[in-house]
Formats: structure tokens, C-alpha cells, sequence
């Protein structure tokens, strides 16, 4: 019986968006998607980079030094033209609270849980604190626990991030269900028993309902 909804952050609750303006070479639609996959895609490999940033890349969302540093070559290689001072604007930006934007559902799903007693953990590989994204998009009181792999020192899929965000809830893994959008990444959560729902990172405006039908069967039955 599910019980806690752990959820994933980046094309899941809340998705890179940045202003039209950013940045200011990139505003072909193409490049702009270029970029943005490049900072948020989960699984993207670092194959193409120097050799001694090809393991860094794997330890990216452990140390927030690391990050910076192979994320930089990577928007680097990207194929998007920029200067030096323009990369580090486009990597800076992923930490700008206003370049996330909520899906039209998180809210809304976020508090209906909390009103059902349901709580809630989100579960992210991700090197800076994103708490602020919430704070901005008032709903950071939401979330029960931010269970964060640069704190925790795992990434996910390794099943020990999972069982933190479950241990912190105070719930058994077979009775949290796992939202997010990497199978590869957040189906690590059903090697603890975990229920797994995957719903399609697009952007905010074309997925308006996905985390409702998600948590729809749960908060059925919480109701009564």
C-alpha cells in the first residue's frame, strides 16, 4: 500500500526554461535546445570529453566543483558557438531559481498531498541546492525531505539514495512510490521495492496533467 511519494526534480517537478535572451547567440531555438540538453539531459554521456574529464563526468553530481568544471567543457564541445564569459552565463543560469519553471501540475499535486497526509521526498542527482527553486515557486514546504546526491555522497540509480529518501520518511521502500523521468536513473528505486511511475520531460507547457494522473489512484484512496 502506497504510502510516500518520492519524486524526481529536473523533468519531473520542474524544468530548465530559460529566458528567450539566453543567451544572447543562442536564440536560435535549436541551439537553445542544444544547450539546455546538455545542462539537465539525466543520462548523457561524457565520452567525447578530454580523458582526464571522462571520470570527473561520472562524479559530476557528487562535488560541485567537478560539476562545474566538466560542465563547462561540455557546453564547450557543444557545437553552440559562445565565448568563455558566455559559457559560464549559461552555466551559472542552471542554478538561477526563475530559469526553473514548475510544471502546471506540481503545485497542486505537491499540496494535495501534503493536505492527504501523504510525505513527500525528492529524490535528485544534482550538484547545487535546489531548494531555492522551490522557495521561488512557493512550494518548498512542501517537500517533507531533499534528499540530494552532493549531500548524500550516491547517486542514483544505486539503490542507497532511495533508501535514505525512505528511511527519512519513515516508510518501507515497497510502500513509496518513485516518480521521475529516467527510467535508467529513477528506476533504480525498484531494486528496494519501490513502485515506479516515468512521466515524459517535455516542456511545461505540453504536459499538463501527468504527476495528477500519477498520484491520482493514491489520492483516491487516501480520501476514501
Amino acid at each position: 500500500m502506497i504510502r510516500a511519494v518520492l519524486f524526481d526534480f529536473s523533468g519531473t517537478l520542474f524544468r530548465f526554461e530559460p529566458s528567450p535572451g539566453w543567451p544572447s547567440v543562442a536564440a536560435d531555438d535549436a541551439d537553445r535546445e542544444r544547450l539546455t540538453t546538455v545542462l539537465t539531459a539525466p543520462t548523457l554521456s561524457g565520452e567525447h570529453l578530454p580523458p582526464d574529464l571522462v571520470a570527473a563526468w561520472e562524479r559530476r553530481d557528487l562535488d560541485p566543483e567537478v560539476h562545474r568544471t566538466v560542465y563547462l567543457a561540455m557546453l564547450a564541445s557543444s557545437g553552440v558557438e559562445l565565448t568563455p564569459e558566455e559559457t559560464d552565463a549559461v552555466y551559472e543560469s542552471l542554478t538561477d531559481p526563475l530559469a526553473w519553471h514548475p510544471y502546471p501540475d506540481t503545485e497542486p499535486v505537491l499540496r494535495e498531498l501534503r493536505e492527504a497526509g501523504v510525505p513527500v521526498a525528492v529524490v535528485s542527482n544534482i550538484a547545487w541546492e535546489i531548494r531555492g527553486v522551490f522557495a521561488e515557486h512557493g512550494v518548498l514546504d512542501l517537500v517533507d525531505e531533499y534528499v540530494l546526491s552532493y549531500v548524500e555522497g550516491v547517486v542514483k540509480p544505486d539503490p542507497k539514495i532511495f533508501t535514505v529518501a525512505c528511511q527519512r520518511l519513515g516508510v518501507a521502500p515497497e510502500d513509496a512510490l518513485m516518480i521521475g523521468d529516467s527510467p535508467e536513473n529513477d528506476g533504480g528505486a525498484a531494486a528496494i521495492g519501490c513502485a515506479t511511475v516515468f512521466v515524459d520531460p517535455v516542456p511545461t507547457g505540453q504536459r499538463p496533467a501527468a504527476l495528477r494522473h500519477a498520484v491520482s489512484d493514491l489520492l483516491r484512496r487516501v480520501r476514501g
